[in-house]
This record gives structure tokens, sequence and C-alpha cells, in this order.
């Protein structure tokens, strides 16, 4: 048994050697840039706690002896077919929640994917019955600035250097990136569904950085809500006397955790949609007969932003351009060729190869001005299938249809040009809560935030407004 919660309940949410700077709040305070005070919060250079398990006594494991007897009974029998008991107290090599992991993505019931508080995104739990833990740590978003006077320069991931889920493995893949952010001057904050991690002057020290990440999980919105998708808004403020030429970065592996990206036949496609929604598909082959996945990346181009994508890059530099070298045209120019625009559908990857891609948002940025530069992730796999083998359309098709690359494309378009709307029924349904003076703060939080598990629990949504039981055969979670 596992006891706590995911985002640790204590007192006080805030204590001052954990403090964002009032200033940086108060630049940032624009289009939702800043979090609310009622936000659990961690400094992104902590670590996370592991829950601590417990035991129980004598007697109530007596009396716990015949639903322990039956539970043995099913998970031998469900091992004899081969498959896995949604319901498994005896195994450990499970997905182990921590009181840390940070606010999950997307709706409810399409599939799940968890972002921790240092940006890693992990927790895989996109097929039923399939959770893998690790983070898939080409998964980033990173910054390169430069300046009109050229005397300096800044770029680095936007995640600390330290994390343990970065391995050195060969010059041309990920660890040649620059991990310069420490993290000791940059604050995650968390009030489901949204989060904001806060970048107060990390790493150009004139430049404050709010990313805040939004999900559509909204009160008697059931359509929104079963949306797999989620908008990355960043709120950029120059300090500085100089202009800055701001470009953030993210990048992404055709993979859906573990090592399914060395599993072969899966590929990428740039794409240009409407109102200036563009990026990359990533068309992913499963294992074992499970239904395809796209991932959809995409940036909004504005009047302000321009957005240039790089469809397929790869961590050896054998068959593709090397992560690497798409660091080092970052590093240079910024931006990349909007030739790639047409590029069309690569080749499928070989068995062992791990394909990538990238999207980038440039803008400039005045002295003592601001920008917003908005991203998008989404993810398709319109039919669920279960151990057993039966197979339901996700409740999102009867809005979006059952085609992995037409869905995908519509939902990252939706996502980005509707998270405002969103943003506000998220504000009319919590702001009587967090301004009830008459509730602790502790309780504002943790009410709001324990929601999580309805959206990372493992919650299979179906169509015809079938929502399956989570403690049934036919349905599974890690």
């Amino acid at each position: 048994m596992v006891s706590g919660h995911l985002f640790h309940c204590r007192k006080n949410s805030w204590p001052p050697e954990e403090y964002v700077g009032r200033t940086a709040l108060q630049l940032l305070d624009l289009d939702g840039g800043s979090p609310p005070e009622q936000a659990w919060r961690r400094r992104l250079n902590s670590h996370a706690n592991i829950l601590k398990e417990f035991s129980v006594t004598f007697m109530e494991a007596m009396k716990m002896m015949t639903l322990g007897v039956r539970l043995w009974s099913y998970v031998r029998e469900e091992a004899s077919h081969g498959r896995k008991a949604p319901i498994d107290p005896f195994t450990r090599e499970r997905c182990k929640p921590s009181a840390s992991q940070g606010v999950p993505l997307g709706g409810m019931g399409s599939g799940s994917i968890s972002r921790g508080f240092r940006g890693e995104f992990k927790n895989w739990h996109i097929i039923p019955g399939l959770c893998e833990n690790s983070p898939v740590m080409e998964n980033q978003f990173s910054i390169f600035v430069s300046r009109d006077s050229g005397n300096k320069k800044y770029s680095s991931v936007l995640a600390p250097g330290h994390h343990e889920g970065l391995k050195k493995c060969n010059d041309s893949g990920i660890s040649s990136w620059d991990w310069n952010l420490s993290g000791q001057h940059s604050t995650y904050h968390a009030l489901f569904p949204r989060a904001w991690t806060i970048y107060d002057g990390e790493p150009d020290p004139d430049l404050k950085i709010s990313c805040r990440q939004i999900s559509p999980f909204i009160p008697h919105d059931y359509k929104d809500s079963s949306l797999p998708a989620s908008v990355f808004v960043y709120t950029l403020v120059n300090t500085g006397r100089d202009r800055a030429k701001v470009s953030l970065l993210m990048t992404w592996a055709n993979s859906i955790g573990g090592f399914s990206h060395h599993s072969g036949g899966h590929f990428n496609e740039p794409f240009i949609g409407d109102d200036g929604v563009s990026g990359v598909l990533l068309h992913h082959k499963t294992a074992k007969d499970n239904p395809p996945v796209t991932f959809s990346i995409a940036a909004c181009e504005t009047q302000n932003v321009s957005v240039t994508v790089l469809p397929v890059f790869g961590l050896s530099g054998e068959n593709h351009v090397s992560a690497k070298e798409m660091w080092d045209t970052m590093s240079k120019d910024g931006h990349f060729s909007r030739e790639n625009f047409n590029a069309g559908c690569s080749m499928p990857s070989s068995s062992g190869e791990t394909l990538c891609a990238a999207v980038s948002a440039s803008t400039w940025v005045e002295p003592h001005g601001r920008c917003t530069v908005a991203f998008a992730l989404a993810w398709s796999s319109p039919k669920v299938k279960f151990q057993k083998g039966c197979t339901y359309n996700r409740r999102y098709t009867e809005f979006y249809g059952t085609s992995e690359r037409s869905s995908s494309i519509n939902l990252v378009h939706d996502a980005l040009t509707k998270y405002r709307l969103w943003e506000e029924e998220i504000e009319k349904w919590q702001d009587p809560i967090l301004k009830d003076e008459k509730l602790p703060e502790w309780y504002k939080f943790t009410l709001f935030n324990e929601l999580y598990f309805l959206v990372a629990g493992g919650t299979v949504w179906t169509g015809q407004d079938r929502t399956l039981d989570l403690n049934s055969p036919a349905s599974t979670s890690c």
C-alpha cells in the first residue's frame, strides 16, 4: 500500500526560502502569466519524494485475508492468459506515485501523460494496462536568447541539468545540449488543471519567463473535457536595456514511453494548419497490435511570432540530422528553414532508431516589453483496445472523428485557439473557493490538485457517454 497524495499536503505551501520575487510576479501578471497565491509550489532544484509505504496490523491482515485470496487468484488467472491484472497489490513493478509529480496533461479518458515539476514528461498511460513511469528526456522546452548589443547570448534547456534521467550516451545526443539551468531561481506552481513554471532571471538575468500549462478539465463541459491536448503559454518580460530576440523550442520523441521508440515503423510529418497553427505530426506504430498513436506538437504564428519546424532529428546522426546539429542550428540562427514544411512524411524508422521532431517559435521583445508565445501538444489514439480484445472509440471521436492524423491536427488547432476560453471557465469554477477566506490555504490547493487522478488514474472515457469502471475487469490502470 502507498500512503499520501500526488501533491503532498502541508500547512504552508510557500515557505520563505521558496519565494518568487514579488517584482517578477507583478511583471508576469499579464494574460494569466502569474500563478495564484493558493497554488502548491516547489523550486526546480528540489527533489521528488517517493511516498512512504505503510504496513497493516495482524488483525487487519486477518480481516482482509479473504479479499487477498480472491485478488491473488484473479492475478494468477490473468497472468495465465498473458495479461496484467488492473489491480495487483502483490507486484511492486508498477507506476509509483510521488509527492511531487506535477499536473498531468489533457482531459479525461483519452490516455494521459504526466509532467513533473521540473519539466519532465513521464508516466505514459496511453495504452490501457501499460504505464511507463520513466521520463522521455528528449521531450523538452528550451530557450535561446540574443541581444541587440551582441555581447551576450544565452541558451538552455528549461529543465535542471542535474536530472537523474539525463544520461550521457554519445556526443551527438541530447547530452550535447546546454543543460545550464540550476533551478535555484525557478519555481513550479500547481493548481489543477493548470500549472505555472516561473523562471526568475534564468537563464538570462534580464528576462522573466512564465510557462503556463493548461488542460481542458472543465466542469459541465463534456466535449472539451475529453480532449487529449494541453497548451503551454510562455509570457516573456524583458527587463534589460537591449531588445532581445527570444526563440523557444519544443522537442518531442516519437515514443509512448519505455523503449517503444526503438520498435521501428514510426514516421514524422510537418504540417501547416489554419489560423497560424503549424507543427509536426509524429505517427507512432504501437506493439502487440495496439491502436496507433499520432502526436502533434505545434505553435501559433502571429504578427510578432514566427514558427519553423525540423520534422526529423535523431540521436546518432547516422540517418538524420543529429540532436547536436539541431541544437547548433538553433544556437546560431534561432530558427529552422521554412523549406522544412515541404518535407512531407519521413521514411519509417528502423528498429533501434529514435525519431524526434522540433518546433521553434521566435519573437523580438523590446526593452521593458512583453510578449506571449503559445505551444500545444495533442495525442490521438481514437480506438482503445483492452487486454481481453474489446475495442471502443474514445469519447472525443464523436467530435473529431477516428482518423489519427486529422484529429491530431484539429486538436492542437482548437487547443491553441480556445485555451483562453478554457481558462475563463476554470477560473469561474475555482475563484469562489480560492477567495473564500473561511477556508485554510492548504485545503484550497489540495481540493483541486487531488482531482489529478481523474486524468492520470487510468480512466477510459468511451463514446456514447460510457465511462468504464476502473475496478471492472474490462478496465485497467497502473
